[in-house]
């Protein structure tokens, strides 16, 4: 009878345990080809926008246990393309990016609060050119065969990161809207 007990008690904590620890997705990558981040600004009221080609990470995330979810995302801030080579050559200076001294971006989730149906906040900070700021992301998760995507957009502050110097301030706006499309296979 104690062995039975034993074996009894052992069986209810490993039922206790493994409810009361949240599955997390397994651990993804980004399906780079498929996946996209933008940035769009406005130039003398003109909206110009422009792409980052090089973007890597991981992202674990099920929507069933969503305040588990972490990301890790990194973009090569010498990938953006604003579809001018010239303008791509200048955006690689210290006033802009500074792609010699901060060649990557990076934003790393902490947390992620459930907003509603597939929709999510990501709370985390955003690393650009030396400066670390902490952001939330609204974004939507759905999947699409055995992959997740994510898509969502999040306004940002070039002054914040001192991208581009005072004398710009009159001919460009402030706020950049950083939008996503990331598609994200398991492993």
């Amino acid at each position: 009878m104690k062995t039975s007990a034993v074996k009894f008690l052992s069986y209810l904590a490993a039922v206790v345990l493994t409810a009361t620890i949240p599955a997390v997705a397994a651990s993804g990558s980004i399906d780079i080809p498929r996946s996209q981040i933008t940035a769009t600004f406005r130039q003398m009221h003109v909206p110009v926008e422009g792409r980052f080609k090089t973007i890597r990470g991981t992202i674990n995330f099920d929507p069933d246990h969503a305040t588990a979810g972490r990301a890790s995302i990194e973009i090569d801030t010498a990938s953006f393309d604003v579809g001018a080579e010239e303008y791509n050559y200048e955006l690689h200076t210290q006033e802009w990016f500074d792609t010699t001294a901060y060649p990557q971006a990076s934003f790393v989730a902490s947390q992620v609060v459930p907003l509603g149906q597939n929709r999510f906040e990501a709370q985390g900070s955003l690393t650009l050119k030396g400066k670390t700021q902490a952001i939330k992301v609204a974004f939507t998760q759905h999947s699409d065969g055995p992959a997740q995507v994510f898509e969502g957009e999040v306004p940002i502050s070039r002054k914040a990161y001192a991208i581009g110097s005072a004398q710009w301030n009159d001919v460009l706006e402030d706020q950049v809207i950083v939008k996503f499309r990331i598609i994200n296979t398991t492993k």
